[in-house]
């Protein structure tokens, strides 16, 4: 398993890294048993990083994460957490919170549901516009110096605010969506993290499996959070999977699937960037890990772009409300 640096301040990890999100019930009911399944293929592939958030089940993810690694030791995994996003008892979002004595408080529970002594890399999940990001970096140091967090992570942050956190203190990456549909980054903020030695964890490398090859022209079931999505509904939805079968048959040429061809794009992008795959079955954890022995070339990568080109995608990555709330799309 080829490893990668986890920017100049962070650790080695590699190449791929494994998100849980969606083992806990945010695409719609998930099996535990495969979940827990899943998450050992990974350790078994040689897979070191895996990536929850708090708030994903309301702690849920935390703890069949728990269950999961008990019996591993402890430097066979690390483990990035996202902390901040408020939800209410029925689920919905209510803001974020980066105050310095919440941030404490978040990681201590973490903590106990994890089972761990400590968090490899502990993240804000976005930005609180009530909280300078200074202050929420400076918790963050805090823990570090503790010996609670090991390495302090951003997520969905524009270059400004990246710039004014690792002022505070040494960052190793920003979480953000990057995929063939979600590009936006490009401009400013990865200039920017690569100028300060920041990697790129790469979430959303399939946007959310509509570019895997494998969605349907049918709109997700109510229970499933991308029925909110612009790119999931109507013409929206029928337009992002045209653009998905004009990569179909640069796969077939290359004798791998479009997932594996969307994940390999992602990581040629720089030897900086690490996609994060949301698998939450074996088979799919299968293929993506497929991708990584695959090498683009220059022509590979322009025939890529002439069948997605750049800002092709039709419909904004998250609904209004959700876009409001990122600091990342107003650099």
């Amino acid at each position: 398993m080829e490893l990668r640096s986890l920017g100049k301040s962070g650790p080695q990890v590699t190449a791929l890294g494994l998100g849980c999100m969606g083992m806990s019930g945010m695409y719609g009911p998930a099996d535990r048993r495969e979940s827990i399944a899943t998450v050992h293929a990974a350790l078994d592939a040689g897979v070191t990083l895996f990536d929850t958030g708090d708030f994903y089940g309301m702690g849920h993810n935390e703890l069949l994460l728990a269950g999961a690694l008990a019996a591993v030791p402890r430097d066979r995994f690390q483990i990035s957490v996202k902390f901040g996003a408020q939800r209410d008892p029925v689920g919905r979002w209510i803001g974020f919170d980066g105050r310095p004595a919440a941030v404490k408080t978040a990681l201590a529970y973490s903590l106990q549901r994890l089972h761990l002594d400590y968090i490899d890399i502990y993240r804000p999940a976005r930005l609180d516009p009530q909280v300078p990001i200074e202050e929420t970096v400076g918790a963050l140091a805090d823990m570090v110096t503790a010996g609670f967090v090991r390495h302090i992570g951003l997520s969905e942050v524009g270059a400004t605010t990246v710039r004014r956190a690792a002022a505070v203190h040494p960052i190793c990456d920003l979480q953000i969506e990057y995929s063939l549909i979600s590009r936006s980054i490009e401009a400013v903020i990865l200039p920017t993290v690569r100028e300060l030695g920041i990697a790129v964890t790469a979430y959303g490398v399939l946007s959310r499996g509509l570019i895997s090859g494998h969605w349907r022209n049918t709109a997700p079931a109510a229970d499933d959070w991308r029925a909110h999505g612009p790119r999931f509904t109507g013409e929206n939805l029928e337009r992002n999977l045209a653009l998905i079968e004009a990569l179909r048959p640069l796969a077939r040429e290359r004798q791998i699937t479009v997932a594996q061809l969307a994940i390999a794009w992602v990581a040629a992008q720089g030897a900086d960037i690490i996609p994060l795959v949301g698998a939450r079955r074996r088979e799919q954890l299968a293929e993506a890990l497929g991708a990584l022995p695959v090498r683009l070339s220059a022509q590979d990568l322009a025939a890529i772009e002439r069948a997605v080109p750049k800002g092709a995608a039709a419909g904004e990555r998250y609904a209004p409300a959700q876009m409001a709330h990122l600091d990342s799309e107003r650099t």
